[in-house]
Parts: C-alpha cells; sequence; structure tokens
C-alpha cells in the first residue's frame, strides 16, 4: 500500500531543492551511485544513528561499540568468503553496449534500452572495490575496501573480549562506510557504490542462537515502528533455503513497500559459527571461548543485524512524503518523526523589528541541546510552507503581543493548528513533545 503521493521524482527533487541529497561531483556531470548529503541530509543521518545507537544498547545484553577499517587485506575477505562468494550476475547488450544485472531484466526479451535482442551469456561479477597499499605493486599490497562493516567486528572478536572483559552473550555494534562496485546502482540512494551500515553481531552459545535470533527480529521490527514508519508498510520475510548467504543457517528480511514495489529495509541473520570458524581458521589463531562452567571451549555463534543508513534514510522520506490543501495550494510536508527530524522546532519572529528578541529564545534553546533554526526570511506563511516541507514538528513565531504577554504562537506541522504558550514553558513543550512520540 505505498503512498500514491510519494514517487521517487518527487523524492529525488526535494532532496535537492531543500539540501538533503546532492549528486556527488555534480558539477563534473556526476558519479554515478554516489551521493554528497547537504546541510539537512547530514542532521538527518546523524539523527537516525543517534536513535539506533541508543535503542542497540538499551537492552538488558551488553552491546559495545567499535569503529573498524575501511581497508582490509586479501586474507581477511578470502576467509570471509568476498573473494569467491560476493558477486551478481552481469549480462551485456551487444547491440547498445548496455551492462544489466541479469537478475533485473528478462534475458527473453528484447534490451529495454535499444529494443535489440541480442545479449552476452551470463557471467558473475565480483563487487568489491580492489586497490593497492603502498609503491611496490605486487601479491602482498593487494588490499579491498570494505564492502560491509561485519568483517572488522569478528577479527577484533577477542580483542574486545579481553580488554573491554565483556562476557558472552554480548553483542559488538559498528556505524560505517562501506563499497560495493555495483553493476547498475539504481533508485536514487537504494542501492549506491558508497553507502553507510549500521550493523551489530551478536555473540552467544549455539544452544541460544535460535532464541536470540527471533529476539533481535523482533526488537528489530519494533525499532521500525518507534521511528514512526507506517506498519502496513512493512513485513518480515523468511528467506528461502536456496537464497541463503553462504554464511546464514537462517535469515529474515525487514521489508518497506516502496513506490517500487517491497524491498528489504534491514537483514537480520543467524550467522551461526561460520565467522569465527573461517577467520580462526585462515589465520590459525583461537578465536574460541572457554566456558567455565563446561570447562570447555566453544565458538560462539552470531546473530547479526545489518541495515543501511542511506536506504533507511530514504525510507523514512517516502513513508513521511505527504501532500494536502491549504487556501487552494498544495502544501508539501515530511511528517517526520520528532526525534528524527532535522530540526525539532523554528523559532520565528513575526517581523524584522521584534528579531533580537526572537533571536535571545533561539539561542536559549540551542545551547540547551535543541536542534532548533532560526527563520526570518519571507512572509510568515512561506516559512511555515518551508519548515513542513523540512519536516520541522512545530513553529514558535514571537510577535507584538510577545512582548506584553510573555508567550509566542505554537503551529504544528501536522495539524496546522496555533495556540499561545509561555516563552518560559517552550523548554517542556519540546520535551513533551518528544517524550510522546
Amino acid at each position: 500500500m505505498s503512498s500514491s503521493k510519494a514517487t521517487l521524482e518527487k523524492i529525488v527533487s526535494l532532496c535537492k531543492r531543500r539540501g538533503f541529497v546532492y549528486q556527488s561531483g555534480e558539477i563534473y556531470s556526476g558519479l554515478n551511485g554516489v551521493y554528497d548529503f547537504g546541510p539537512l541530509g547530514a542532521l538527518l543521518k546523524h539523527n537516525i544513528k543517534n536513535k539506533w545507537l541508543t535503542c542497540m544498547m538499551s537492552f538488558a545484553e551488553e552491546v559495545v561499540l567499535v569503529d573498524g577499517s575501511l581497508l582490509g587485506s586479501a586474507d581477511v575477505w578470502k576467509a570471509s568468503g568476498h573473494l569467491d562468494n560476493f558477486s551478481d550476475p552481469m549480462v551485456d547488450c551487444l547491440q547498445c553496449k548496455k551492462r544489466y544485472r541479469a537478475d533485473d531484466v528478462d534475458l527473453e526479451k528484447n534490451c529495454p534500452h535499444c529494443g535489440n535482442k541480442n545479449w552476452t551469456s551470463v557471467r558473475q561479477f565480483n563487487l568489491m572495490f580492489k586497490t593497492e597499499l603502498g609503491a611496490m605493486a605486487d601479491a602482498t599490497s593487494v588490499a579491498y575496501l570494505r564492502p560491509e562493516t561485519a568483517q572488522a567486528i569478528f577479527i577484533n572478536f577477542k580483542n574486545v573480549m579481553s580488554s573491554y572483559r565483556v562476557k558472552v552473550p554480548f553483542g559488538i555494534a559498528q556505524i560505517g562506510k562501506a563499497f560495493r562496485n555495483e553493476i547498475t546502482p539504481k533508485q536514487f540512494l537504494f542501492r549506491m557504490r558508497e553507502f553507510e551500515q549500521m550493523e551489530m553481531e551478536f555473540f552467544c552459545k549455539g544452544e541460544d542462537a535460535d532464541r536470540f535470533f527471533e529476539l533481535w527480529v523482533e526488537r528489530r521490527k519494533q525499532f521500525f515502528m518507534q521511528l514512526g514508519l507506517t506498519p502496513e508498510r512493512i513485513r518480515l520475510r523468511p528467506h528461502a533455503s536456496d537464497e541463503l548467504a553462504h554464511y546464514s543457517k537462517a535469515c529474515i528480511d525487514v521489508e518497506y513497500d516502496f513506490p517500487f514495489g517491497w524491498k528489504e529495509l534491514e537483514g537480520i541473520a543467524n550467522r551461526a559459527d561460520f565467522d569465527l570458524t573461517q577467520h580462526g581458521k585462515h589465520a590459525g589463531k583461537d578465536l574460541g571461548v572457554f566456558d567455565d562452567a563446561t570447562k570447555s571451549s566453544y565458538v560462539p555463534h552470531v546473530v547479526e543485524c545489518s541495515v543501511g543508513v542511506d536506504r533507511l534514510f530514504l525510507t523514512l522520506l517516502f513513508d513521511a512524503y505527504d501532500e494536502d490543501e491549504v487556501d487552494g495550494e498544495t502544501r508539501t510536508v515530511l511528517r517526520l518523526h520528532p526525534a528524527i527530524a532535522p530540526f525539532t522546532a523554528a523559532i520565528m519572529p513575526l517581523s524584522s523589528k521584534i528579531s533580537e528578541q526572537a533571536e535571545k529564545i533561539f539561542l536559549h534553546l540551542k545551547t540547551k541541546g535543541y536542534r532548533v533554526q532560526f527563520d526570518d526570511g519571507g512572509s510568515i506563511g512561506k516559512r511555515y510552507r518551508r519548515q513542513d516541507e523540512i519536516g520541522t514538528p512545530v513553529c514558535f513565531t514571537y510577535d507584538f503581543d510577545s512582548e506584553t504577554d510573555g508567550k509566542v504562537t505554537v503551529r504544528n506541522r501536522d495539524t496546522m493548528q496555533q495556540e499561545r504558550v509561555a516563552i518560559d514553558g517552550i523548554e517542556d513543550y519540546l520535551k513533551n513533545l518528544l517524550a510522546k512520540n
């Protein structure tokens, strides 16, 4: 039940117009599959990541944070299986030289670009970005940009246990950039060559893995509800046995109903003991854990939760985008959850003559840590529309009566209702706004 109002074209236009997202290297004709995030986009991404971290660290089981390197040696990716298995099927049209992922086109039909049917055979294309370290180009200098953040967690598992003195079961979380040489980046931020991931690897005993897998599936579903995503546009889809990754015992995708169909938003996987076993074998290191109760060692199993920051960013924009009619004109509004909206509130002077007094309120709220914007350009109606379009939940207007009654007018983004509140009560108003959502 995708919203008919939110289309990919409208979201792309809004992102450029309001400074959420820009095409990377746009003045040089752009870099396909790579994007830069502007002032509002950077704020929204920051809020998404903070919300994810807060959620991950709110449970009884301990979850610690690491920040791994972007570069990894060939040995790492050989052990993980990426050098042998991390590929997509690729096909070319011999007529127009257009390249496609083979699972994105019907090879029984003509090329959608030129209309001819003259395909190459399907071949596998490895998605890893390869580079070389140092001045000498030989086998020892080969390295790769990471295609996921998880491997830094696995190879530092023992370091974290010994230095932080944490015990199984526990999780290690990481937020960071990853790189995949996608054959055909598409649908704006949905499939990119450079992107950001939020991943958590939860280590537990093998006999507890199924229980923790089910627990984390439910927790991740609840997280998306807390972000304000429409429940009817979220579903859980278990992977069939023939589509499981080489490392997975079980996997469930959290899917969202995008305008271009149901697509994966997050993957939750029971990776069994594949990762630590592989790295232990290839590195010649013991990555097992000694159990004091049984006086024996075991290799922990892993439950993984992995979501792309950029894909979640795009999902939230699709879900929040709305249009309605106000005074005969179409109003564009982003109904973003107050906790993740770039700004929680805007402070507006009704006239430039009283800007100084309004700015004092703005600066006070900033020093208290609130995400607020001072907006004094144009008519009050245009300012409301501008704040609606970037998702600001409320606007506080300082007017000529404010100097005598000590109040401002607060206007709600979603209902457009207005009321007077005391200036010294603005902080409590914002606290309540964030608490009840």
